[in-house]
């Protein structure tokens, strides 16, 4: 049996090379030659946004104003400029002065609630979509930087019960 053994490792260093010592790369003393190489990336202005969804929560009467905040996550190369805007939403009739929602059951989606989205907690800047009038800047670092937008529902005749929604785009020009 232990001739067997023998064997069958034999055949095995055979076949695979040395399977019972490391490979061993040659030394040679002739001389050297060397080549260099250039490696290289290119970095370019880029920003990517990310939004978490604003959510005035359940009332019942609007007799008094709703306030709620989100944040956007902006994330540009470094150093460079960006500024960030927020369109209407989706709501016909809807503008950056005047955003609606409206209605998500059949029968009601004509019926809009008004509702705001500003730069500050104190909702003096409206938050728009025009570059160097209502859209906020800043500069890249190579991180994520969060903008916080603070939306507001105002005291307003109070519709029908319902969900009232829609989609506002945030854009990041760089």
């Amino acid at each position: 049996m232990t001739r067997k053994l023998i064997c069958s490792a034999l055949v095995l260093t055979l076949c695979t090379g040395s399977l019972l010592s490391p490979a061993y790369a040659a030394v040679y003393s002739n001389g050297t030659a060397t080549a260099t190489f250039l490696v290289s990336l290119t970095l370019q202005a880029n920003c990517g946004i990310t939004a978490n969804p604003l959510n005035f929560g359940t009332t019942g009467v609007l007799t008094a104003a709703v306030n709620q905040s989100s944040t956007l996550s902006i994330t540009c190369s470094n150093t460079t400029p960006y500024n960030i805007g927020l369109d209407a939403g989706t709501v016909a009739g809807s503008t950056v002065a005047a955003r609606l929602m409206a209605g998500t059951t059949a029968g009601n989606t004509g019926t809009t609630v008004a509702f705001e989205l500003y730069q500050d907690s104190g909702h003096l800047t409206l938050f728009g979509n025009t570059q160097g009038t209502n859209t906020e800047a800043g500069t890249g670092n190579g991180s994520a930087q969060t903008v916080t937008v603070y939306g507001q529902v105002p005291t307003q005749t109070t519709p029908k019960p319902d969900t009232y929604d829609t989609t506002v785009t945030a854009t990041v020009y760089f």
